[in-house]
């Protein structure tokens, strides 16, 4: 974004744009969250497996990661009130389809419109802020963001939960055709434009490749759970999707105008953020599968029950963001994010011998006190690497960013199910070969293997964080990079031409 395009932000009234994308991306969590609870009702309705079911929160994240690349180009071609807009008109069709779906794939192909325009949301609201806000004041707007983004997570478990008791499962998507008509119709009156359309050519190879590069790797990890690590199909799905994204990769290295300016990456702090974020964003996924799973499959709670027990964290959470943001502009990242992540690997430790008689109240407490931890690193994290950026890379450094998140979180919502259901498998295997399954009916055998499994996944979820811990104590504050206009350019090269 140029510096004229920046500009356009300093003579305009922030609240209101901010309060129309925020609604925006509201919906957008919301509607990620209400399914976490559905899952198992969906299970027994379409008849489907576990490892089937989680494509409607794999899949959504999928399409996601695959569509944000491509909003570098977006934000580039398009004003902000079209490409919100559009968006927005987009995620209510995909709710339209869900809503009228009678089968499993009718409903995930509405779930994955729904992501399509979902996708452009959040990188286009970070790519506002970063505009209309000078870097040390970033903290305490990126905070606002995430009390309102956080509290979608807060009521949709719930939320969902009592319409699964009340209503049928399509009253979640019915529901969010008027919300998504009241942000639509806001959105004409009140969002002004703060970039202006310039004229970009769409690489439509980068398209094609990052498409089947992130789509085949995802698709890989997601058959292991019933395939095998070992099948041809996982390999080949896994292969031919890393040579998509080295080939992607190298692309965009070279190319005079890249879909996704790699070049962000050559600042150090933006860099290793990136790597930060895959790890806790594999963290902050787990629970969105494996509690419900574990709560009302194999405890019995009800989805509202199940819900409920995720309200009290995700408001604590939402509560802490502006606080945290307003931590983060005076302190940096660090430190927040090295006890962030202590007290989330210490409370997740408290998820790996989960048994048949696991209190309810416990595992209240320490799912609540491991949101307290995620709200510390969570926003200070993404916004530490995207400070350092130059103007002209915020476009791509959101996406890039944005990306990251989604693609790991849909790896990381696979992997953890995968090894869920390896492991239920072979402690099913176990359990009948010791004798220790003797006077257990089938029902309770799969119920104390699903829960060992979910142990498992859990001390994963522990090394995984351990390694972003271990990553955080080399965060350091930076200076926000000077852009480089073309007198400097030329300077350098007559400084050169003289040496």
């Amino acid at each position: 974004m140029s510096t004229a395009k920046a500009s356009i932000g300093l003579d305009i009234k922030k609240g209101p744009i901010l309060f129309i994308m925020i609604l925006g991306a509201f919906l957008a969590t919301l509607n990620q969250t209400v399914m976490t609870v559905a899952v198992p009702e969906l299970m027994k309705d379409f008849d489907i497996v576990a490892s089937t079911a989680q494509w409607l929160t794999t899949g959504y994240m999928l399409v996601n990661g695959v569509l944000v690349p491509i909003t570098a180009f977006f934000m580039r071609r398009f004003s902000t009130r079209q490409l919100f807009q559009a968006s927005m008109l987009i995620f209510l069709a995909g709710t339209i389809v869900s809503a009228i779906a009678t089968n499993f794939p009718v409903l995930l192909v509405g779930r994955m419109i729904q992501a399509a325009g979902a996708g452009i949301i959040m990188p286009l609201l970070m790519n506002v802020i970063l505009t209309l806000f000078p870097p040390e004041k970033r903290g305490a707007a990126m905070g606002m963001v995430g009390f309102a983004i956080i509290f979608a997570p807060a009521i949709g478990p719930t939320l969902a939960g009592y319409i699964l008791e009340n209503f049928a499962w399509e009253t979640m998507f019915y529901g969010m055709i008027p919300l998504a008509l009241i942000v639509i119709l806001c959105g004409f009156v009140y969002l002004r434009n703060v970039s202006e359309p310039a004229p970009a050519k769409l690489d439509v190879w980068s398209v094609a490749l990052s498409t089947i590069g992130f789509g085949a790797v995802l698709y890989g990890f997601s058959s292991a759970g019933s395939a095998g690590w070992g099948s041809a199909e996982v390999l080949l799905s896994i292969s031919v999707g890393l040579v998509a994204l080295v080939w992607f990769t190298l692309r965009q290295l070279f190319a005079k105008e890249p879909l996704l300016d790699l070049r962000a990456f050559k600042y150090n702090m933006f860099s290793l953020t990136t790597v930060i974020n895959i790890s806790v964003t594999m963290v902050m996924y787990a629970d969105m599968m494996l509690l419900p799973l574990y709560l009302q499959n194999t405890r019995g709670y009800s989805a509202i029950e199940s819900g409920l027990l995720l309200l009290p964290g995700a408001l604590v959470m939402g509560f802490l963001m502006p606080v945290t943001g307003r931590l983060f502009d005076r302190f940096g990242a660090k430190w927040l994010a090295v006890i962030g992540l202590l007290i989330t690997i210490g409370t997740t430790l408290g998820f790996v011998n989960l048994s048949d008689s696991t209190s309810y109240t416990y595992i209240l407490l320490m799912s609540t006190a491991r949101r307290i931890g995620m709200a510390l690193f969570m926003m200070p994290i993404q916004t530490a690497g995207l400070n350092q950026l130059p103007q002209r890379l915020n476009a791509h450094g959101t996406a890039i960013s944005n990306t990251v998140r989604q693609v790991a979180g849909a790896v990381g919502t696979s992997l953890l199910v995968t090894i869920m259901a390896n492991r239920t498998a072979t402690h099913a295997k176990d359990m009948a070969a010791s004798g220790a399954a003797s006077g257990l009916t089938k029902e309770q055998l799969i119920n104390h293997a699903t829960i060992e499994g979910i142990n498992d996944a859990y001390l994963v979820i522990v090394a995984i964080g351990a390694v972003g811990l271990l990553l955080s104590f080399f965060i350091k504050r930076v200076a926000h990079a000077a852009e480089e206009n073309a007198g400097d350019a030329r300077k350098k090269v007559q400084v050169q031409e003289q040496a």
